[in-house]
């Protein structure tokens, strides 16, 4: 229990590093990703109002388990094409302090297969 605190903590560190480089603006808002251990969230936000513009999840959608790679890809997909609805082309991909690896890559290459530019 503690180790996932501490690592919940460096993972937080180093998101807010990330973000202090990255800003979601109407043009081209932000990706952001939060992995647990069973669901996957994924938001597109404009920072300049701070709202989100579009969101999936694993737990919203009808997909049965969450926390694998093929979920992963599925909730890409979704947010792709709800963003696309809105008219939203360009995001700039914000892994939220996650390695770039598994659930991460597997929803940024569905999003970007989707039709999603980043």
């Amino acid at each position: 229990m503690i180790a996932q605190r501490k690592r919940n903590a460096i993972r937080q560190r180093i998101h807010d590093r990330i973000r202090a480089k990255m800003q979601g603006t109407p043009e081209r808002p932000r990706l952001n990703v939060y992995r647990s251990l069973n669901h996957i969230y994924v938001q597109v936000i404009d920072d300049t109002q701070g709202a989100t513009l579009v969101s999936a999840s694993t737990v919203s959608s009808k997909i049965k388990t969450g926390g694998n790679v093929a979920a992963a890809k599925e909730v890409g997909k979704l947010v792709a094409e709800r963003a696309q609805e809105k008219g939203i082309k360009k995001v700039v991909f914000d892994r939220g302090g996650y390695l770039y690896h598994g659930r991460i890559k597997a929803l940024a290459d569905a999003a970007r297969e989707a039709g999603l530019e980043f």
